[in-house]
């Protein structure tokens, strides 16, 4: 995973990123739109441009230019997103040990039932032979 480019967008990033998943490719309007609509703070109109501006160059998103609105879209997918935000943690704050994270995770929140199946069925299909 050392080969892998860092992906490390801030959380305002994500928060953008998260439209782009949801919604799909978008305009700075409608990024803007669907952040207000699903935060209680205001996030500027010029602050919104400026960050999705900084993420194209990051290659966080792609702008298409055709159109006299820019249009943006999600450059990496969200799985593969959560993957790096979640080796990254792993490697800084677990000292690269999946079972300390998962320990912690499971000691610090109280899990639902399902959710706990649903590992079950997970360690089960891990441990499984292919």
């Amino acid at each position: 995973m050392a080969n892998r480019p860092a992906i490390r967008p801030t959380n305002a990033e994500l928060a953008i990123l998260g439209v782009l998943w949801s919604n799909g490719a978008s305009t700075v309007r409608e990024v803007h739109d669907a952040l207000k609509e699903a935060r209680d703070e205001a996030v500027g109109y010029t602050t919104i441009l400026k960050l999705l501006q900084i993420m194209t160059e990051k290659k966080l998103v792609k702008r298409d230019t055709r159109a006299r609105t820019h249009v943006y879209a999600a450059a990496v997918s969200e799985a593969t997103t959560r993957g790096h935000l979640l080796s990254d943690l792993v490697d800084r704050a677990f000292g690269g040990s999946s079972l300390a994270l998962v320990l912690q995770a499971l000691s610090s929140a109280r899990a639902t039932p399902a959710e706990l199946e649903q590992i079950r069925r997970l360690l089960d299909e891990r441990k499984a032979p292919r």
